[in-house]
């Protein structure tokens, strides 16, 4: 059995690799390194003024860890640029905000070529490489150019965007060809499996065959929903530590026999923010006896300070929460606790206990974690309830949520309100559905099932062009 080759755009510290903070998602992908003695390879966060080659190696945690550093051209043009510019708005269906300029183009196969080159010598017969996320779509193409025959699979941890949506991107053909150099490529959803194949079908002219085997661009690869999940075991054990305990004992002193919202994300338009304090507002107004007998604790941490639409909305997120806190608050209450920092799991995990609500109502996401965390995070005596999403990838397996339409402030509004009425009973039934779920779904089952169907069948399969 060969070894595994995680590839992404950025790689964990090696201090990190499956430490007691890191991520579920890092220490799912460090505990498959280890039992597969792999390498773990990508950038690694810092610059250079003239790009070389060399590589970085160091061994952490039983993993192999290997970064390149990157010119600032590329981080600009590639990351800044291609990915976080281009690709990100689009395939979370902000047309409106996508830019589309030849150099972000020409800096993201640039940098797909240069891991490329920098990876190959890593590379060795019989050894798994699994690539993950937009920044490296390319990435397998350039391999395959350079003579590797390896199994490669891809997972695509952000929503596929609708087939319409996909042709206003230039070249939009050659990215989706880049995939078929791959052996099997993952999606979050069955709605991003389906929009992939309808766009296949459509304007590469290709067919899907049994078990979404598809063939277009004279190969065939193999295409399939794999779900993520978090790190249950973990993040349960985190709750019972104490630092989660203190912050939930910080927060409960601050209730005052109030009852708590809670929203915690990365601050990013794709995650309907806006939207959630117009609706939030909305349930104010529509139910005037619930003011001052509930606040929203929004979490919203920042992230791409560098990138234009980043910095506008911060600034109208801090415009709508003052003016609704400037509208609504009294001497001794105010309807939005608005921070803009992150916190630990841990510490995260506190928090989510505290909450009646757990309000994930992004517009269009991959598949929010956070949703999972609040499940996983509450009293089973006394569960919160989850509001969510319909465009939040985690609403196809987490359906004893409330489902919401995030655009509709009505829809929102009334779903605060039956959550935080709803009988102990019912809210005990969603939640022990929900946690079944999250358990038969973790993170380990994820990883599992995706290294185990890239494992199986022999090199790359060509059909004749």
């Amino acid at each position: 059995m060969g070894r595994l080759i995680v590839i992404s755009n950025r790689v964990s510290p090696p201090s990190d690799v499956g430490g007691g903070t890191q991520g579920g998602l890092a220490m799912a992908l460090a505990a498959a390194l280890r039992e597969h003695s792999g390498v773990w390879f990508g950038w690694s966060g810092r610059t250079t003024e003239t790009y070389t080659g060399q590589v970085g190696v160091q061994r952490a945690g039983g993993v192999t860890v290997a970064t390149m550093d990157l010119e600032e051209q590329d981080i600009d043009e590639y990351y800044n640029g291609y990915a976080n510019k281009t690709l990100w708005p689009l395939f979370h269906h902000r047309v409106d905000l996508t830019a589309y300029e030849r150099s972000f183009g020409e800096g993201y196969a640039r940098v797909n070529a240069r891991f490329a080159e920098t990876v190959l010598p890593l590379i060795e017969d019989g050894d798994f490489v699994w690539i993950h996320d937009y920044h490296l779509i390319p990435l397998a193409q350039e391999l395959r150019k350079r003579g590797v025959k390896n199994r490669i699979g891809f997972f695509l941890h952000i929503p596929w965007p609708t087939r319409h949506l996909m042709t206003t991107l230039p070249r939009h053909d050659r990215l989706v060809e880049a995939l078929f150099d791959y052996d099997l490529v993952g999606f979050q959803t069955n709605d991003s499996l389906e929009a992939f194949e309808d766009y296949v079908v459509h304007e590469a002219g290709g067919e899907v065959g049994p078990d979404h085997r598809l063939t277009a661009f004279g190969r065939t690869a193999d295409f399939g929903a794999f779900p993520i999940g978090m790190d249950v075991t973990e993040f349960t054990a985190a709750l019972e530590g104490e630092t989660a305990g203190r912050e939930l004992q910080r927060v409960q002193a601050s209730l005052l026999g109030r009852q708590m919202i809670i929203g915690v994300d990365r601050l990013d338009y794709s995650k309907g923010l806006e939207e959630r304090f117009l609706a939030y507002e909305q349930f104010l107004i529509d139910n005037p006896d619930m003011q001052e007998k509930v606040f929203l604790l929004q979490i919203a941490t920042p992230s791409r300070e560098d990138v234009e639409a980043y910095q506008e909305i911060r600034g109208r997120l801090d415009g709508e929460s003052g003016r609704i806190n400037g509208a609504f608050a009294t001497v001794d209450w105010v309807p939005i606790r608005y921070v803009n920092r992150g916190y630990r799991r841990d510490q995260l995990a506190g928090f989510y206990r505290a909450a009646k609500l757990g309000l994930v109502t992004p517009l269009r996401d991959g598949m929010n974690l956070v949703a999972k965390e609040y499940v996983a995070a509450q009293d089973p005596d006394d569960p919160g309830v989850l509001i969510l999403s319909r465009f939040a990838g985690a609403a196809e397996q987490m359906a004893e949520a409330l489902i919401v339409n995030p655009f509709s402030r009505e829809d929102v509004s009334e779903a605060i309100l039956k959550g935080l009425s709803m009988p102990l009973p019912e809210r005990r039934r969603r939640w022990e559905s929900l946690m079944a779920g999250l358990r038969a779904t973790d993170v380990s089952a994820w990883r599992d099932s995706f290294v185990s169907a890239l494992m199986k069948g022999g090199p790359a399969r060509l059909v004749a062009r």
